[in-house]
């Protein structure tokens, strides 16, 4: 019946299938070796998907030492070998024996979590099945069957039925003859009521002291009387197990919902419980009915998915329990107040100086005092010095508290004093600087004198999975009621007490062959542990020898010119310095005198130093080692007898040294000879100190004091198109003389940069100008040429192609255009006319025409490419060559063009273009093109000049007809409400029947339309729609008294909020309708201020009163609770007597509005999560309809019959789809496709698989 009720969920807790590692953090890889035990020392049980329940179960038998033990009793001369199972013949009972492992593990070997996989492949599961989650309380059963099968025939036969075995006796009497009928009933565990019941002890007694009458209609046929008579039935209990298991009966079906839930409500059990009253027999003595608690399992969640984990009481004392922090911090504070007290209540004794300094100490309200300042509270105190009354018995203050260590402890970065056992309160905190760590550790979670020690057998285990954590007798308080709330109960009576040899040994009892299994199983995590660790925590360096470099400007340079000079070194990065160190000493034998290691770089100017370990004992991580990293091995003074200098100020640049190229002597000519001449300069890379001074640059270039030492301009705007091969001369800023004594990092040189190096008499060449503090360099490969095309055009249309001619015209960077036009004119020898040239895009079309003013290099064209010569005017450098078209966008090739000033305004530019094509009048207006080619946006500044409107060369504008639309303006259409004024709090007795509709659609009448600017603020919209002639006999006093409603068709969906904010900050279109509605009293809603209409219910009856307005306040709490205790107010009921719901108009349907399980505290995160109605499932909005019903008095779901009939219309919709589809698929589709089809139109949920486990043939 319940299907996936019990489905795992992976909630916020980490109730994950995936398992953590210690710590938190996640495995690095699939090599991993488990984690060992926690601070509880005990151990989890990894889930496999789904089988928290499983893992609930098999702990709380773990921890039932008479149960472990018994199973540990059964040896392999009974049970069978592993070894065996799959050998014919053999009678091996596995279930038993993987039962036994799983328990020798969790007791024994040291990890934090064991697997149960071969015990549930004992159970003959698959995979999947490890993912099905199921109840508990059907495994407990069920296993208990398959361990009876799977022991027949051995000792342990018995086992389940001595330990877990009990009997009730079932009675009816006849009132009439007193005849007694009485039945046996065994049981392995009771199941109790939940529902209607607050206690374990008030359901005890129902099903045991409380007799069920038959009388009335209901009578019992008598055996004796041989006539229905009336007569009493009662059970009680007849034989008592060692152990009792009670069963809570949490979830439940609501057959007049036809739906699951689960009972949350407060549920209380007893540590300890006496089931005397409950038996038949009561005269033994009291031991025999008295048993007590010792395991809880929990079930978190709702009816529909949720996590199974279980709180135990460690009998055994097997596990490392250590009290909850807030047990501690209670306490702590409890024993403080105690002692603060004493020492006010006992009188002072001035000859004492601990006394005296702890009154002093004690009596301060922040409870601690200044260093310097408690020589002077002394003085106060008692009326005289330290050195004069204490000084001479027991030294300097100082040392006198550093000798009570005991009782004092410095704080505030030890600058005030105070007391181990009444530290600083919470305001000296917040006042004070943070004190030391190792003292707040030490003084909260430390051992405090005075805590009550925990009673014995009072360890509590909270076992979730993998996690173990301790937890308090007040935690299972927590668990009688809510989503999260105990399930199971296991009881043990009070008179199975253990034996002193079981205490803290957890191989008690357990078969040696286990014992030694464990130590085998221990042995190898260890080593894979150790291996891990070292392979983890290796790391590789490369050591860089003195003697493999040498010092070269700055940087160090490999003395061979082998790639890889470095050795590399593998390192635990755990270890210290100092062994680093000796592990070096010992790998470099011939090695002499000090040794350094310096962390270094390798930059491209060469290998640099920075930072020389000196702290043998710090550790590697300490010291910024990491992987990679590169040490340098030296005598930490000199490199071949040259001093290094170490530091990031002394980086070195990587600079690219240009020189004049002069031609060698003829024998020494060769390819890098023909490389120079091809651009006539020289390149090389030099490495310098980024400390050195220009000068020392020069210096060390070998040029003489008068040398330039120039640096290559950044690129242009245009320098894109030129700076290639082609691109023209280059141009270089001399270093002024103050430069020389500035570094090259000063100078913000960096790795790359070129650095020109030019004598004073090279400026006199053809290829160096120097103009200012400016050289330009021609070399030969930048006096290159330009191509020109010309084509000729046919005055007929006889399909004859156009003439090309082309002609290449000598040119550099700096040559004007207007001269590469003429030389090209007159080598082609045209005409004498108006020509311009142009450039051609990849698709071959034409550019704009290029403005003949300006070099090769300015107007961006790159040399050794081609221009086109055509007929017309270049535009000067003051103009603009625009493409338009009048109407349209046009068509390729089709729009006319124009050479206009840039400083003309659009409404100039519009009248050229109109007598351009000899249109005139005023109706026109100029549009742009968008991204598609195609009419777009309109330049609605016309007084701006193009340049202000941002008109590019060659852009394309398109004259529209018709009037330019006023600039930043709405056209929005209004509407009134027709209704009653809103806002009256009539409560009447008018009754809002079935039939009507729950969503209120007002009636509107229209009353014109409005235009106003998209900057006008919400108050100016009101204000200017009071004006409408349609309002002018409306009593509206002021815009205040005005709602506005944006319109979604014809329904109200947003209310219009804040007088001062922009339409355009309200997000209105032009042409968007709007709906007004007057109102009682002035309005001005929050952005968070919901309005909604509430209706309540009429108790007994289908239907709901008239609904009011409600304005709520979420901008605070937006949660379900703050929307109840809102609408109380409103109509003076208590909140937690009120249920609400949201009224879907769509699916006439209502959504009960209660606070999710998820707001419960977080046992981990230790903070509330909040649930706001503002978003989901809610989106609670303006408008929308909100049910109310008074638990009170009224039952009743929230539907009407016009809810059930829009329902019975949708199902009849949906089915009419479902058929007209069905047909459509049949039709169009063949076999295989109409299977496939109707399988994901009934698709259903996941099947219910039953849970069973495999127990072979033992009889």
């Amino acid at each position: 019946m319940f299907g996936n009720l019990f489905e795992e969920e992976e909630c916020e807790e980490g109730f994950s299938s995936s398992s953590t590692h210690a710590g938190g953090k996640p495995a690095k890889g699939g090599d991993e070796p488990p984690a060992p035990r926690g601070r509880s020392n005990l151990c989890g049980i990894r889930n496999q998907g789904g089988t928290c329940y499983l893992n609930s179960l098999l702990q709380t038998l773990l921890f039932t030492p008479e149960f472990r033990e018994e199973l540990f009793s059964l040896g392999t001369d009974e049970l069978g070998c592993l070894q065996d199972k799959d050998k014919a013949g053999a009678n091996v009972r596995v279930i038993p024996l993987e039962l036994q492992r799983l328990f020798a593990r969790l007791l024994l070997v040291d990890q934090q979590s064991a697997s149960t996989a071969d015990l549930t492949d004992s159970f003959g599961w698959n995979s999947s099945e490890g993912t099905n989650q199921h109840d508990v309380q059907e495994l407990n059963r069920i296993l208990f069957s398959a361990l009876e099968n799977s022991l027949v025939g051995t000792s342990g036969s018995t086992l389940i039925h001595r330990l877990y075995h009990g009997t009730i006796v079932n009675s009816i009497v006849c009132k009439e003859c007193g005849n007694v009928s009485q039945r046996q009933e065994d049981f392995l565990d009771l199941t109790v009521c939940v529902c209607g019941v607050s206690s374990l002890e008030e359901a005890l007694w129902n099903m045991f002291v409380e007799e069920e009458m038959f009388e009335g209609n209901n009578l019992y046929r008598c055996a004796l009387c041989n006539r229905l008579v009336t007569a009493a039935k009662s059970a009680k209990l007849q034989k008592l197990p060692p152990f009792m298991t009670m069963s809570l009966l949490r979830f439940s079906f609501d057959f007049a919902k036809c739906e699951r839930y689960k009972e949350t409500g407060r549920y209380t059990f007893p540590l300890t419980v006496n089931l005397r009253p409950f038996c038949e027999q009561a005269d033994g003595v009291a031991a025999d009915y008295s048993y007590e608690l010792f395991s809880v399992i929990i079930h978190k969640g709702g009816c529909y998915g949720g996590h199974y984990h279980v709180y135990i009481r460690d009998i055994d004392r097997l596990g490392h329990w250590e009290p909850p922090v807030e047990d501690n911090k209670i306490r702590m504070q409890r024993n403080v107040k105690q002692e603060v007290k004493e020492i006010h209540q006992t009188k002072l004794n001035e000859d004492d100086p601990l006394c005296v300094l702890t009154a002093i100490i004690s009596q301060e309200p922040s409870k601690s005092v200044l260093l310097d300042q408690l020589g002077q509270k002394l003085m106060e105190k008692i009326g005289s010095s330290w050195s004069k009354t204490f000084r001479k018995s027991s030294g300097p203050i100082g040392k006198f508290l550093q000798s009570h260590s005991d009782v004092f402890m410095l704080v505030s970065n030890g600058t005030r004093v105070a007391l181990k056992a009444n530290p600083p309160s919470l305001i000296l905190s917040e006042t004070h600087e943070q004190t030391d760590d190792s003292t707040i550790e030490g003084s909260e979670c430390g051992t405090v004198e005075g805590l009550e020690p925990e009673q014995e057998g009072d360890h509590w285990f909270d076992l979730n999975d993998a996690t173990v954590t301790s937890i308090g007798v007040s935690d299972i308080e927590k668990q009688f009621q809510g989503k999260e709330s105990a399930y199971m109960l296991f009881y043990r009576k009070t008179q199975l007490h253990r034996p002193t040899g079981a205490l803290s040994s957890p191989q008690y009892k357990v078969p040696h062959h286990l014992i030694q299994m464990a130590e085998e199983e221990n042995i190898r995590l260890q080593q894979m542990r150790e291996e891990y660790e070292a392979s983890n925590n290796s790391f590789e360096l490369r050591l860089h020898l003195a003697s493999s470099y040498r010092l070269i400007n700055g940087a160090l340079q490999p003395v061979s010119k082998e790639p890889n000079v470095a050795t590399t070194l593998v390192f635990d990065r755990r270890k210290t310095v100092g062994d680093l160190r000796l592990a070096i000493y010992q790998e470099q034998e011939l090695w002499e005198g000090d040794m350094a290691l310096t962390v270094a770089k390798m930059l491209p100017a060469g290998l640099h130093l920075y930072n020389t370990l000196t702290d043998d004992s710090a550790s590697l991580y300490s010291a910024g080692l990491c992987a990679n990293s590169d040490l340098f091995v030296w005598n930490g003074r000199e490199v071949c007898g040259a001093g290094v200098l170490t530091g990031a100020e002394w980086e070195p640049v990587l600079l690219t040294v240009v020189r004049p190229f002069v031609e060698p002597p003829g024998d020494q000519v060769g390819a890098e000879f023909e490389k120079a001449t091809d651009s006539g300069l020289k390149k090389e890379a030099r490495a310098f100190a980024g400390g050195a001074t220009l000068g020392e640059v020069r210096e060390a270039l070998g040029q003489p004091v008068g040398s330039l030492l120039c640096q290559e301009q950044s690129v242009a705007k245009v320098g894109e198109h030129w700076a290639g091969e082609g691109g023209g001369a280059s141009g270089w800023r001399v270093f002024p003389p103050d430069d020389m004594q500035r570094t090259l990092k000063e100078l913000s040189l960096k790795d790359g940069d070129a650095l020109l190096v030019l004598e004073p008499q090279s400026c006199d060449s053809s290829m160096f100008t120097l103009n200012g503090d400016m050289v330009t360099v021609m070399t030969p490969s930048d006096c290159r040429w330009l191509q020109v095309e010309f084509r000729t055009p046919h005055g007929g249309g006889g399909g004859d192609t156009d003439e090309r001619r082309i002609v290449k015209v000598p040119a550099a960077g700096n040559m004007l255009l207007c001269d590469v036009k003429q030389r090209a004119i007159e080598e082609l020898q045209l005409p004498s006319a108006q020509y311009c040239l142009r450039q051609v895009d990849s698709t071959g079309k034409l550019l704009p025409p290029v403005c003949e003013e300006l070099s090769l290099r300015e107007a961006g064209v790159r040399l050794m490419t081609t221009m086109t010569l055509c007929l017309g005017c270049a535009p000067r450098a003051s103009q603009l060559f625009l493409h338009f078209s009048v109407g349209a966008a046009p068509s390729a090739g089709l729009e006319m063009d124009i050479i206009i000033e840039r400083t003309c305004t659009v409404k100039e530019c519009l009248k050229a273009m109109l007598d351009a094509v000899g249109l005139n009048g005023t109706c026109w207006h100029l549009r742009r093109l968008d991204w598609c080619e195609e009419v777009g946006e309109a330049l609605t500044d016309e007084l701006a000049s193009l340049s202000e409107a941002k008109i590019n060369n060659g852009e394309t504008l398109v004259v529209t007809e018709g009037q330019l639309p006023p600039k930043g303006f709405l056209k929005l259409s209004m509407w009134l409400h027709v209704d009653a004024v809103s806002g009256s709090n009539d409560n009447g007795h008018a009754v809002e029947h079935a039939d009507q509709k729950h969503v209120h659609t007002p009636q509107l009448t229209s009353v014109g339309q409005v235009e106003i600017s998209v900057e006008a603020t919400l108050e100016d919209l009101k204000a200017q729609v009071l004006t409408l002639p349609a309002l002018q006999d409306a009593c509206i006093p002021a815009a205040a008294f005005l709602r506005l409603w944006e319109m979604e068709g014809r329904t109200p969906a947003r209310i219009l909020r804040g007088h001062h904010v922009t339409l355009r900050k309200l997000k209105l279109t032009s042409g968007a309708d709007l709906s007004m509605q007057r109102l009682q009293n002035a309005e001005d809603l929050g952005p968070k201020e919901i309005l909604l209409n509430v209706k309540m219910g009429i108790p007994g009856e289908r239907c709901y009163y008239p609904p009011e307005e409600l304005i709520w306040d979420a901008s605070r709490d937006s949660s379900p609770r703050s929307l109840r205790t809102c609408v109380a107010a409103r109509y003076g009921l208590s909140p937690d007597s009120l249920l609400l719901a949201k009224h879907h108009p769509d699916k006439h349907a209502w959504e009960e509005i209660i606070s999710s399980w998820s707001q419960q505290l977080s046992k981990k995160k230790k903070k509330k999560r909040t649930e706001s109605l503002l978003g989901a499932p809610f989106h609670l909005k303006d408008n929308d309809v909100i049910g109310v019903k008074n638990l009170v008095i009224d039952n009743k779901d929230f539907y009407t019959r016009e809810d059930e009939q829009g329902q019975q219309r949708l199902r009849e919709q949906a089915e009419q789809r479902r058929k007209r589809e069905q047909a459509a698929g049949s039709s169009d589709c063949d076999g295989s496709h109409k299977k496939a089809a109707g399988d994901a139109r009934t698709k259903s949920k996941k099947p219910e698989v039953a849970l069973s486990i495999n127990v072979g043939v033992f009889r």
